[in-house]
């Protein structure tokens, strides 16, 4: 007998239905799966009709037939465990075939029962919600990262035994209730700006680059205090906004990496790979293609340590997605696209000594040292960063004063109010802030009067500077102008936003 289940499965970062077609038919005892399945899904024989026996069900081993369409999608994971089981039961006729229309089921099955957690059940829910199933039955463990989608009734199930009762009207399964969006714990709850000593020159080119969502380099000696500026720019970046929090929870639950706090982030990622890190770990991609760090970083910051340790063909990988906001990995069978609008904030020496320029030591490095180590950072990335800005050591008196610096908090609330008027700016677009702006809204929104544009023209003329550093120094003066409260540019702001381009010619390769 013939029955049919909907499931999902995952391309890239949205789910698409499956059907899962399960015939049982007289003859030798055989068990064919088609349709591209995987490995883990063709082991899944095993584990559906231990957990169907162990479950307390008959079964009879028999010719059956499994089809997952559509045939020329290419099905991984273990979530379809659960549908295959529950069409075997309803091709036995142990439940009622019209009970399974247009419901969709997944989930993993332990050799026990168990249906064990999933990845992806925020796009499921998606899916489902857009093609009008009627509910969604899955592991309950995902059951409230679901719940964010609302109007579609979700059945959280710990075994495989409470998905047949609850399909026979022997016990119904009550939907599961949402929980309200929790911000959740703070990824930097213990780091605040307030602990830096001195530095007040990088701590406002944090504050212009968390205001304006602005890419920033920042190079100087070891102990300079680069890494802690880098870890707490996310204590003044501003909360998500529900489609971003939606976004980026969707990347993280594909990814398998929600923490199960609250069913939606709040909190701006941030993600700092080590720089041993494969060009697969940080573009994504693999056998079966899954979200790299560069897109777990979305709408958050992937910060880079010790730039120059990364392999180089690692970071030319970082052009794409820093121009685009999207990752795109091109496979045999498909091509995958993961959005990746991050802010990049990377840390590096001066040279391989990292005293080059110091006052306090001397640099052992030699001329043909200090260009093989700058050689690691090509020109066309080194463009595409908007603030490239030199942190000198700490002076011992600002190492050794009582007093604390301005806390995060502080400056949060500048970052939030220059953010407010680039909301106000770009109503109606999908940009939100300065550090997105391309092309003809540059042109648009960044205008200079006639000292502003004869100062950029020097600019131009002595550093040699490129169209697309040319472009940075607009988008980073109408950060700094809004920060001030400007409504144009002022030549002033333009002076501070080429500052921040001043390695452009003293570091380029």
């Amino acid at each position: 007998m013939l029955s049919r289940v909907f499931s999902a499965g995952l391309l890239g970062i949205d789910a698409y239905p499956i059907e899962v077609e399960v015939d049982i038919a007289p003859g030798i005892s055989k068990w064919t799966t088609v349709g591209l399945p995987e490995s883990s899904v063709r082991e899944s024989r095993d584990r559906v009709i231990s957990a169907i026996k162990n479950s307390g069900y008959d079964f009879h081993r028999r010719r059956i037939t499994i089809n997952l369409a559509p045939a020329d999608i290419k099905k991984e994971g273990t979530a379809f465990d659960l549908p295959i089981a529950v069409g075997l039961l309803a091709s036995s006729e142990l439940i009622e075939r019209e009970k399974l229309d247009r419901l969709l089921i997944l989930g993993e099955l332990s050799l026990h029962g168990e249906v064990k957690p999933i990845r992806g059940a925020l796009p499921v829910a998606l899916m489902a919600k857009k093609r009008r199933f009627s509910g969604i039955i899955l592991p309950e463990k995902n059951a409230h990262e679901a719940t964010v989608v609302e109007k579609i009734p979700i059945f959280g199930v710990k075994t495989l035994g409470e998905v047949v009762q609850h399909l026979t009207a022997e016990r119904l399964l009550e939907p599961t209730p949402p929980q309200p969006p929790s911000t959740g714990p703070s990824l930097s709850s213990d780091l605040d700006f307030s602990e830096i000593k001195g530095q007040a020159h990088a701590k406002r080119a944090m504050e212009i680059a968390a205001a304006g969502g602005h890419h920033i380099l920042l190079i100087g000696p070891p102990g300079s205090g680069k890494t802690m500026l880098a870890q707490r720019l996310a204590t003044i970046l501003p909360v998500m906004g529900f489609d971003e929090a939606l976004e980026s929870t969707k990347i993280y639950s594909v990814a398998g990496l929600l923490d199960g706090q609250g069913p939606l982030m709040r909190e701006r990622p941030f993600r700092s790979p080590h720089h041993t890190i494969s060009d697969a770990g940080l573009a994504g991609g693999g056998t079966y293609p899954k979200p790299g760090e560069v897109s777990l970083s979305h709408n958050g910051v992937l910060f880079l340590d010790e730039l120059t340790e990364f392999k180089k063909n690692v970071l030319e990988i970082l052009r794409q997605p820093l121009e685009s906001g999207k990752m795109t990995i091109a496979r045999a069978l498909s091509t995958i696209t993961y959005p990746a609008r991050f802010m990049l904030a990377a840390s590096m020496n001066p040279c391989r000594c990292g005293f080059l320029g110091s006052s306090r030591h001397e640099c052992v490095c030699t001329p043909q040292q200090i260009r093989h180590y700058r050689t690691r950072i090509s020109g066309p990335l080194l463009d595409r960063i908007d603030i490239q800005l030199e942190v000198p050591p700490v002076k011992y008196q600002e190492l050794t004063d009582k007093r604390e610096g301005e806390p995060s908090g502080s400056i949060r609330k500048r970052v939030l109010q220059a953010r407010s008027v680039q909301a106000t700016r770009f109503r109606g677009t999908e940009i939100h802030c300065n550090g997105m702006m391309a092309g003809k809204m540059i042109r648009k929104h960044c205008p200079v009067d006639t000292a502003g544009a004869h100062l950029l023209e020097q600019a131009v003329e002595k550093m040699g500077l490129s169209a697309r550093a040319y472009d940075r120094i607009l988008k980073v003066s109408r950060t700094i102008a809004d920060l001030g409260g400007f409504e144009s540019i002022r030549p002033e702001h333009l002076s501070e936003a080429i500052q921040y381009r001043s390695l452009d010619r003293s570091f380029r390769p």
